[in-house]
Formats: structure tokens, C-alpha cells, sequence
């Protein structure tokens, strides 16, 4: 008898195929589960760009370091979207090309779901095209020139209407100030602000004769000559002033030829943009009493919210003498923001957070609540301060309210015609409400 093959009728054969296909399911729902897991466990990474080294590192250091604990609070509430976050820290070194080498690091490479980041404008437009590219998502903390209003950055800090005018109004109304020097760093924000402000004060009828320009490179150190110049520009038998837009560690050096000229703020007074609690900490702060800054928060402000935030500062940092500052108030709000958006939208993805964030609210450190706006500016209270011996602040002037950013200046003439709206049906950067056209910028 030959021997043959053994056979299978048809119902063994289905038994065998509905094995084969049970198990395969047992494995899919077994790779699904253990894909589930492994997305649980995997951390939410959150990018910090700030210079830690270089003439900008006095300023951007804390900003890293109040990030750091913001993401540690935020872990010790059970992470987000049941997952950890995890920060990824890089240091762009004061070198404006290197941030935008970062950027593209955190985005690409480290997969961040968002960054908190940049300090000057110059650091910031390096960067942009890469968020815009990658389509990731930037928190700006620190104020700026505006005249900007990208669908990828998110800007915490006061446009020149929450900064720059108002503190040129109280000059102007509080000391009578006819006589202005505008004096800041040689980048993008000082120039750009001060093309602002010159063609506000010239609208308020400020003969161009008394408003005084001048610019020196960063980390600059010899203020004699320019102080000097100052000085003499004051004795016109005009009152004059100065509005500060100089950055970062060359303001030491600033203010101490300032006291060195016997310069005081009842002769010209100086309000500063780019100096708060953690520059003066580095500075002799007697000759400098009564010298203005403008910002949106102080650290001697008087509230619950504000002494709770003070209190877990200097917890975290184990050192009582570690001050607060606006920018530090800026990254708290938007980080606070980015939470709120990427649990609505139930996701990191960036397109959904974008558009959540919008409309987002939550408290400030000054008194309220400060809320994203459509064109990725958040509203803010305007703060006057009068520089103590300790350090601190006197706020002398604040807004009943909060002040809604504008985005484009509506004293220059290029832009006085634009706004920013990135909601449905808009979605435009800078839509021109004369043609009814998204006029430059990108559109979503």
C-alpha cells in the first residue's frame, strides 16, 4: 500500500484557521496594550531656550531655572494627559545663530512638544522660521518691539502699547518730560520700539530737534562719553528724560556711570524696559533712587497669589535672596496657558493646541486674570516703579484694567492698518482691514 499524506477535512481546517486568527487577534490587542503602555510611560518633553552663558545670561538663567520648577509642580499634580513631563534644556549662548540651531534641535531631535524660550528679538527672529517650518509651538516671556504675529508663537510678554506708551504717557503727564533720549542696544527691539516711540512723540506735536537716538552693541561698558552727552542734551532748560532700551549685562555699567555723573531722577529721570529685580541685584541701587522701569509685574507686589508664587521661588531655588521678575510672571502665564490647551484639546498635537489656546485665561501675578487673545497676545496690566534701595519696586502708576496688546503699531504707517487673527475665518497674521486682504505675514 502506498503511503500518503495526511488530510485535513474541511471543518478541521476551519478549526485551524480560526486558531490562527484568534491568536493573531490575541497579539494585536497584546501590541495595542503594550503601545498604550509605552505611550503612558513616555514623557511629554518641554523645550527651554535661554542663554545661560554670554552677556544675555544675567537676564534668561532664572527664566530657565523658574521653567525647571514650574514643570516640577506640575509633575507633582500627576504630570499631563497622565504622562510626565520632562524638560530638555539647551543653551543657546547669547549667539543668535545658535538659537535657531537649538530650536531645530528641540523640535526635530528631542521631539518637544512645546518651548519656552529667547529673550531678545534678534534671538527670537533667529528662530522663527524653524517653528514655522516644523510647525512647533513657542512661549515668548519678555516684552518686545511687536510689528510681529506668527501662528506658532504665542507672545507673553507686552507688546509696546502694554510697555513703552504708557510709560512714555506718564513721563509726559506725571514730570511734564518735553526733552527725550532714547537710548538702547543696537538690535532689532530697541530700534524697532524706538521707531515706535519717536513717531508717537512726534504725533503729540515733540519737535524731532528734541528727541535724542543712540545705540551701543551688547555687553557694552564705556558710558562715560554717552552719559556725558546726556547729561548735556538735559541742560537744554527742557525737562528731560531717558527711556532705556539697552539689554542685558551692559546695564550695570549704565547705571553706575549714571550715579558716577551724579545723574538723578529729579534732574533726568531713566525708565528702563529691560531692568527688573534681577539686574538690580548686581547694582549699587542708591544713586539710582527714583529711576523708573515699566513692566507688567513686581515682585513687591502686594497679593495672595503673588506672595504664594514668592514663597515657592525661594523654596525651590533654597536661597531667600532669589528675586522674581516680569519674565519669570510671563513664562508662569504661559505655561499655565499650555496646560489649560493641551488638556482641552486631549493632546500635544501642535494644531490642536493652537487653536485652543486661544481664548485661554488664567490668573496673573498683578490681580486678575490675564487671557490669549486671537493674535497670540495675552492681556496685561501696565506697571510704573520707582526703583527702592532694596532692590524693588514702588509701583506709582498702574491701569485700572488690563490692557489689550497691539500688535501692529498704529503710528507707523506701514502698519497702522493691520491686525492679528488666528481664529476661523481669518486665520491671517496681518489681515489689512482697509483691502480685506491677509497682507503679509503667513496665513494658516
Amino acid at each position: 500500500m502506498a503511503i500518503t499524506e495526511p488530510t485535513l477535512s474541511r471543518r478541521g481546517l476551519a478549526r485551524a484557521g480560526a486558531a490562527v486568527a484568534t491568536i493573531a487577534a490575541i497579539g494585536a490587542v497584546e501590541a495595542v496594550n503594550n503601545s498604550a503602555a509605552a505611550q503612558a510611560k513616555a514623557t511629554i518633553k518641554v523645550g527651554i531656550l535661554h542663554s545661560l552663558s554670554g552677556t544675555m545670561a544675567i537676564s534668561e538663567t532664572t527664566l530657565k531655572d523658574v521653567m525647571l520648577m514650574l514643570i516640577e509642580k506640575q509633575n507633582a499634580k500627576g504630570g499631563l494627559l497622565g504622562r510626565k513631563l520632562e524638560a530638555v534644556v539647551v543653551d543657546p549662548a547669547s549667539n543668535w545663530p545658535l538659537f535657531a540651531e537649538k530650536a531645530r534641535q528641540l523640535i526635530s531631535v528631542d521631539k518637544c512638544a512645546a518651548t519656552f524660550g529667547c529673550w531678545t528679538s534678534v534671538s527670537r527672529k533667529s528662530v522663527l522660521p524653524v517653528f514655522e517650518e516644523l510647525n512647533s509651538i513657542l512661549f515668548y516671556p519678555v516684552q518686545y518691539e511687536g510689528q510681529e504675529c506668527s501662528r506658532n508663537v504665542f507672545y507673553t510678554g507686552a507688546a509696546p502699547n502694554q510697555q513703552a506708551i504708557p510709560a512714555v504717557d506718564y513721563l509726559w503727564n506725571e514730570s511734564k518730560v518735553k526733552r527725550w533720549v532714547l537710548a538702547g542696544t543696537d538690535y532689532v527691539y530697541p530700534r524697532t520700539t524706538n521707531q515706535i516711540l519717536e513717531a508717537y512723540l512726534i504725533s503729540k506735536g515733540v519737535a524731532k530737534e528734541d528727541i535724542m537716538i543712540n545705540y551701543t552693541p551688547f555687553g557694552h561698558s564705556d558710558w562715560q562719553n554717552i552719559v556725558a552727552e546726556i547729561k548735556k542734551f538735559g541742560s537744554a532748560g527742557k525737562k528731560t528724560a531717558v527711556v532705556s532700551t539697552i539689554n542685558g549685562d551692559a546695564n550695570v555699567p549704565f547705571y553706575k556711570e549714571l550715579g558716577n555723573q551724579g545723574i538723578k531722577a529729579t534732574q533726568i529721570p531713566v525708565v528702563a524696559f529691560s531692568v527688573g529685580e534681577e539686574e538690580l541685584a548686581g547694582i549699587d541701587t542708591k544713586p539710582l533712587l527714583g529711576h523708573l522701569a515699566a513692566w507688567n509685574y513686581f515682585q513687591s507686589v502686594d497679593n495672595p497669589a503673588n506672595k504664594a508664587f514668592i514663597d515657592s521661588w525661594k523654596k525651590y531655588t533654597k536661597n531667600p535672596k532669589r528675586t522674581t521678575n516680569d519674565p519669570m510672571e510671563a513664562h508662569l502665564i504661559g505655561f499655565n496657558m499650555w496646560v489649560k490647551a493641551v488638556e482641552a484639546a486631549g493632546s500635544i498635537d501642535p494644531d490642536k493646541v493652537i487653536d485652543a489656546l486661544i481664548g485661554v485665561a488664567v490668573p496673573n501675578l498683578s490681580g486678575g486674570y490675564s487671557a490669549m487673545m486671537p493674535n497670540h497676545h495675552i492681556t496685561k496690566p501696565v506697571l510704573i516703579g520707582e526703583i527702592q534701595a532694596d532692590g524693588q519696586f514702588n509701583t506709582v502708576s498702574q491701569t485700572p484694567g488690563l490692557v489689550v496688546a497691539q500688535e501692529w503699531s498704529p503710528y507707523v504707517a506701514d502698519t497702522k492698518d493691520l491686525i492679528g487673527d488666528w481664529r476661523a475665518p481669518l486665520k491671517c497674521g496681518a489681515f489689512n482691514v482697509k483691502t480685506g486682504a491677509c497682507s503679509t505675514g503667513k496665513k494658516a
